[in-house]
């Protein structure tokens, strides 16, 4: 898919760019955070901070190093794992729900919906956790939110090679995993272990 006129630089100067932008990624950066967190006012916050983080970041992105919605998947990741941080770190509840905006009852539906459609993502995301960490993310963003192997890289910062020798290793760990008897029902992990043809 191409990139809006300008790129994420101009999108963060107008208005018109940035909806445009907002509205070509909107529902795949919320299908992404629905894969990680299972709360609807959670998913609905960070989608919102990735949009945010984009105005910050807009001047960061390069062409040359990889298509925009590659460059967006690398944001996202650093938002929800930069909110997984601030939540290991909270120890109080009501810190967290004190900024939380109100939903609608509408909202809460839609978000609903959208984390039932995505929880065989986060049982199949569940199933990672044993991985090393940079395996793990490029495995998530190739077989759960199924980026080609070059925007996971691009996304990920990483060269191609080096993206695949981690898909590699992380697919071979898994297979291994399901070989020796461990519980992995209902995870889905048949999409996970084995290569797609999106994968170039």
């Amino acid at each position: 898919m191409e990139g809006i006129r300008g790129g994420p630089q101009a999108a963060a100067r107008d208005p018109e760019l940035f909806e445009e932008f907002y509205r070509r990624h909107v529902d795949a950066m919320t299908s992404f955070v629905a894969r990680r967190v299972a709360d609807p006012h959670t998913v609905a916050d960070l989608t919102a901070e990735i949009f945010l983080a984009v105005l910050d970041s807009a001047h960061t992105y390069r062409p040359g190093r990889g298509s925009e919605t590659a460059w967006l998947y690398g944001i996202a990741r650093n938002v929800v794992s930069s909110e997984r941080r601030r939540v290991a770190r909270e120890t109080a509840r009501d810190r967290r729900i004190s900024g939380r905006r109100l939903l609608e009852s509408d909202d809460i539906a839609r978000l609903e919906d959208k984390l039932d459609a995505q929880s065989p993502g986060r049982r199949a995301l569940a199933a990672l956790e044993r991985l090393p960490a940079g395996e793990r993310a490029v495995l998530e963003l190739v077989a759960v939110d199924q980026l080609t192997v070059a925007e996971a890289a691009a996304g990920l910062g990483i060269s191609q090679v080096a993206a695949r020798v981690r898909l590699h290793r992380a697919r071979k760990s898994l297979r291994a995993t399901a070989d020796a008897g461990a519980d992995l029902r209902g995870t889905s992990l048949s999409y996970v272990t084995e290569p797609t043809g999106g994968e170039a």
